[in-house]
């Protein structure tokens, strides 16, 4: 089901989609500012959405509540142990059926609209994330389904990276932005980079807005419109502009 389908049988039915996420995280503070804000805090407060946050030392059976040990062999930084990460899991999982269990990883499948898209579809997802060195190869190989990235580069911690997916996937749940339509015209929904955009005033300082955006002919204007995403695309993102010109 894609997400324009999902949307028009939204408006149909009076159940609300609510999704799940639940978050497995050694700093579970980190999330406080993300997630207290703007569209999360009111997809929240709406029930669109539930998010739980899990500290995983709670699982830890370690009396000082380490969660990380040495790696075998020789080697510089810790690694999270599978143990605690299992304990989480399995506890979770005894509660409800999960779509996916997601590892936040610097080389993982790169976070994109497409895949956004399809995670938005789901209903209960866990987001493990990782710290230290990472986490023993033993928990990616039988306790995640997918692992997911935000970019080539490092960061201190999963938490981040969570953030910034839970936030690209809450923001397509109907409900919880005012305007549904408004994320199906955003960047990358069809493959290309969004065109630009102008509010009042029409004149500041002598920089003008483009006189088709105030001709009031629908037609004119989204062909205009398309014509930039397209130039856009082109100039920002040439190797999407080229995929573009091979699926048309």
């Amino acid at each position: 089901m894609d997400l324009r389908l999902r949307l028009t049988i939204m408006r149909n039915f009076t159940k609300i989609f609510i999704m799940r996420i639940d978050i497995i995280a050694i700093f579970p503070e980190m999330f406080q500012g993300p997630f207290t804000e703007s569209i999360i805090k009111r997809a929240v407060n709406k029930g669109i959405v539930d998010i739980q946050l899990h500290n995983l030392r709670d699982y830890s059976t370690d009396k000082h509540k380490k969660v990380d040990d040495y790696p075998f062999s020789a080697g510089a930084g810790m690694v999270m142990m599978i143990e605690p990460v299992d304990n989480c899991i399995t506890h979770l999982k005894s509660q409800r059926d999960y779509d996916e269990v997601i590892y936040m990883s610097p080389d993982g499948e790169l976070l994109n609209q497409p895949l956004c898209n399809r995670l938005s579809l789901k209903e209960n997802l866990i987001i493990l994330c990782g710290h230290y060195k990472g986490i023993d190869e033993r928990i990616r190989e039988h306790l995640v389904t997918m692992e997911v990235s935000i970019g080539d580069y490092v960061l201190s911690g999963g938490e981040l990276g969570a953030a910034v997916l839970v936030d690209s996937l809450v923001r397509l749940i109907p409900g919880s932005i005012g305007d549904e339509e408004s994320a199906l015209s955003d960047s990358f929904q069809d493959g290309l980079v969004s065109p630009p955009v102008y509010t009042r005033p029409r004149n500041y300082k002598g920089w003008e807005v483009p006189e088709i955006l105030l001709s009031g002919n629908d037609k004119l204007i989204n062909d205009w419109k398309l014509e930039q995403s397209y130039l856009r695309t082109k100039e920002r993102r040439p190797k999407m502009y080229e995929m573009l010109k091979k699926n048309v």
